[in-house]
This record gives C-alpha cells, structure tokens and sequence, in this order.
C-alpha cells in the first residue's frame, strides 16, 4: 500500500511546493530546452546554466529527500511550440516508466511554449503522481490556485511566442519586398556573403547555369536536357552547412530541373507569396533566354509534353490556332469507311457551337504540308542565306568565349575534385584495396568533366578553323528535304518550335498564315498559302 505524505521546501521567496513521496527519496528529473543551436558547442552554454540553476534548487531541498537524477534531458535546438522533442519523450517515457517522481524546469516555458501540448504534459503528470517545479517562478500544481497561476504564465509564454512569430514574419516579408535574401538552401550560381548575406554571383556555376538554359532550349524537353547534363557531369548546388556538413552535389532530375528553370533569381529578382520583386543581387540569365524557357514550359505544361512524345501530333500540337477567333486548334478524328483520318478544328467551336466561331476542321496532313513547304522556301531564299550567315559569324566570338570559360570552369573543378578525392584516399588508409562509393561518385564525376573538356576544346578548334561560307551554306540547305524524311517526330518538331511562333488557318479563306519565330525572318518574309 502507497503512503503518501506532503511536505514543504525552504525556497527562499515564501514558495512551498508540495511533493507527494513514496520513500525516503524524491527522484527528479532535470528537463532543460533551448530552441536555437546557437552558442550549444561553447563549453558552458544555455542548457549547462539551466541545469546548474536546478542542481542547486534539488541540493537546497536535500532534507526533504530530493535526489538528482543522473541522466540528462537536454534538447537542444528544439522549439518549445510543439512536442516533437526527443528529451522530452523520453521524459514522458520514463515518468510512465515509474522512475521520477518530479520534474525540474529552469522556467515554465523551458517545459512548453503551448498551452494546449502544456496541459497534455500537466495530465501525464497527474496521472503519475510527478510533482512539477520551476526554479525561477513561484507557484504549486497541487491546488487550484497555483494551476491557475501556471496556466496564466503558460498563456503569456504561448503569446509571447506567438508575438515573436508575427514580428519575424513581417520581418521576412518586409525583407523580400525589398529583394534581399534572408535565408534559404543556396542556389546554384550564387554564393552567400558571410558578412553581408547577400547573394553573391559564382563566376564558374553561373556559366553552368546559363548553359542549362541554352540547353533545354535547345532540347525543349526536360528529360533529354537532364540526360546532357548528366553526361557532362554536372551536379546541384553544393555547399557546407555552419555545423561543417557538406549538402546538395546531387544529380539533376526532372523536379530539379524544373525549379531551377523557373526561379526567378536567375533574372536578379525574388520571389516571395506569388509576388516578384526586384533583388539586390546580380542577374546571371538574360531576360530573353528566361522568357524563352518559360515559354516552353509553358506550352509543356499545358499539354503535359506530349507535343513532343506523340508520333503523330507533335509537329502542330500548340502551335496551330484560329484565326478568327485566335482560340487554339485541337486534334480530333473524323472516320470514313472504317479509316481514321486526323483533323484540327477551334477549341471554341467545339466546347460551345458552331455559332461561335465560322472555322471549319482542316485535314491535318494538308496544314504539315503547307508548313514543310513554307520552312522549305525561306531554306532557299538568298536573304534568309545571307542573314544566317552574318548570325552565325556575330555569335561565334561569343561562343567561343562561352566555350574557353566552361574550359576553364571545368579544369577548376576537376583540380577540386582531384582535391577530395586525394583527401579520401588519405583518410581510407594505406593499402586499402576496396573503393568506397564516394570515391567511385569522385571518379565517375571527373571522367564526365574529363570528357566535356575534350569536347569543349574540340569545338573551340573547329570554331577557329572553320568559316561560312554562303554558297557552303545553300549546298547544305538544298539538302534539307533528305534530311527531313530521315528525322524522327521528335526531332521533326524541335525544328519547328525553333523556327515557327505560330499558325493560323482561316476557314473564310482557306489559307495558313506561318509566323517565324525570328524577326529577322519574319521581317524578310511571311508565309500565306492554301492548304
């Protein structure tokens, strides 16, 4: 049978907690939470003093039987707005267990910044017959009115809190509307200042950046483009956490991709709440290649990439539009004896009558006719000839100066990556015959890098000892109806999107209009024909 006697502390201050004993001994706890990381690597830090602070409470109450536990409750880095904390469960875990019979708290809120996750604590507690102390506030839980004091200065605590949150959010919101960067995983192509903590640019990953974008671009497809950047060895943002653990350097997938393409840094801006501001750090992108990329995500997007996945469909699926209305062209399928030929009609006259829109359905072989014989004419125009090759002889310094920084940027970090990987042999010890898998990462990065940089210096001496010539230029143009038959319905549409913005058709007069992507061409020339 459990005999259980109250007796009264000599806390100074007039404070008497009541403890409810089973034995000569009180067995207590000491529960101690911080809820930074910060200053936790000092030799004597935060949970250290609150410790001490109750070690002397529990030594000033030894002839009333309280007793230290040894084992320690410390979370520290911990939040006191919910319960996820390890020391705490095992607090909880072992109060169930029957092996404390008080706990000991610096201040009130060390235990819970919540007044409901408080209560939850307070009932286990009870139900256990645990005493609850707080050195530093004077109040007893075995009546009413020191409940009520406790849960009084637990609804400041929560409040305080919650104050502390709003100010910190107005903070962050206030921060971003003026474009800085307050915090975050780093991106790559930036460096963050440890004095200032602005976004700095990284001269060698902002190169790699803007290639990435010149790189779907060109491929206009997300997995194509994470294939190319995987074959050159190219990895995410890496970089070393305040507690020296390395993150990020993993491969690129499609989501990586993907958020990358569409952060909005890239153009030296910040996005915060579906809002975009003006930054304060560099832009590493040009307006024109963002606006491209989003273009294509865009119309990816709404047709989840099946432009460029379907055999049939992919070479007008978004491009071909009324123009009369000026809604988008959809496919559909129209049956004669047993035989399913594909036409395109307006996405208007089909959602709602033919009231709404006059156009009538076009066979969708007559409109890929026009359009090949259209990409074909301006092939043969010698203004077109001529305009492609004073391009190509303005774009080449810039090429080759793009190609001798990604030379440079890839010896760098294959001399980093010789670096790390003399580092873990050296850690690995002398003689050890297997290969750890972050040496074999090591070693598969640097052949990729290894063989981009033969590729790069390949394309640079072909740059400088090749020029265009326009006459070479109509010779290889006068081809391009060979070449046609042998791409495949992938590569025919990439063509397509590269040179054509859109197509119109008109039902009144039959005719599809070709508007070139380029202003060049656009300028010299515009394709109207009947299909």
């Amino acid at each position: 049978m459990r005999n259980d006697t109250d007796f009264e502390s000599c806390k100074p201050g007039g404070y008497r907690p009541h403890f409810r004993v089973t034995s000569g001994q009180i067995h207590c706890a000491i529960y101690t939470r911080k809820s930074t990381d910060e200053g936790l690597d000092h030799e004597f830090n935060s949970l250290d003093a609150q410790r001490e602070a109750a070690e002397a409470f529990i030594l000033s109450q030894r002839g009333e039987g309280l007793i230290a536990l040894p084992d320690r409750y410390d979370d520290g880095g911990f939040s006191g707005s919910n319960l996820n904390r390890p020391a705490l469960e095992r607090l909880l875990s072992d109060i169930r267990g029957g092996a404390i019979e008080c706990v000991v708290v610096y201040k009130v809120d060390r235990l819970s910044r919540s007044l409901i996750d408080f209560a939850r604590i307070i009932e286990v507690f009870e139900k256990h017959n645990v005493s609850f102390v707080s050195v530093t506030q004077q109040f007893n839980t075995t009546n009413s009115l020191g409940r009520l004091t406790l849960n009084i200065l637990l609804s400041f605590a929560q409040f305080e809190r919650e104050i502390i949150a709003e100010r910190t959010r107005d903070k962050m919101s206030a921060a971003r509307r003026k474009g800085k960067w307050i915090g975050g995983r780093p991106v790559l192509g930036y460096d963050i200042d440890p004095r200032s903590s602005r976004l700095t640019v990284n001269a060698d990953e902002a190169i790699r950046v803007r290639m990435i974008f010149q790189l779907y671009i060109e491929y206009n497809v997300l997995l194509p483009t994470v294939r190319e950047i995987d074959r050159r060895g190219w990895r995410t943002k890496q970089w070393v956490t305040n507690k020296g653990v390395t993150e990020g350097g993993r491969p690129f997938t499609k989501g990586r991709l993907f958020r990358l393409l569409t952060n909005p840094i890239y153009i030296g801006k910040i996005e915060f709440k579906n809002q975009i501001y003006d930054g304060e750090h560099d832009a590493i992108v040009g307006v024109s290649a963002w606006e491209d990329v989003q273009h294509i995500l865009q119309q990816n997007g709404r047709n989840g990439g099946a432009d460029v996945r379907s055999t049939d469909a992919a070479l007008l699926k978004g491009l071909l539009r009324c123009a009369s209305c000026h809604a988008a062209m959809i496919r559909t399928y129209t049956t004669t004896n047993s035989h399913r030929s594909p036409h395109y009609i307006c996405a208007e006259a089909q959602k709602r009558d033919r009231g709404h829109c006059e156009n009538k359905a076009v066979s969708e072989a007559s409109v890929k006719a026009v359009v090949i014989r259209q990409i074909r004419r301006v092939s043969f125009d010698p203004r077109i000839v001529a305009a492609v090759v004073a391009k190509v002889h303005e774009i080449r310094p810039n090429m080759m100066v793009n190609l001798e920084l990604e030379h440079q940027a890839a010896q760098r970090e294959l001399a980093a990556l010789g670096t790390k990987l003399l580092d873990l042999l050296s850690n690995a010890g002398y003689g050890e015959q297997t290969m750890t898998e972050p040496m074999a990462d090591l070693h598969e990065r640097i052949d990729r890098i290894e063989c981009r940089s033969s590729e790069i210096l390949r394309e640079l001496r072909s740059l400088e000892g090749e020029s265009v010539d326009e006459g070479d230029l109509r010779v290889v143009l006068a081809q391009f109806e060979p070449l046609w038959e042998i791409l495949n319905a992938r590569e025919r549409a990439q063509i397509v999107r590269t040179l054509i913005e859109h197509i119109d058709y008109s039902g009144k007069t039959n005719r599809v209009t070709v508007s070139f992507r380029s202003p060049g061409v656009r300028g010299m020339y515009r394709g109207r024909e009947d299909p």
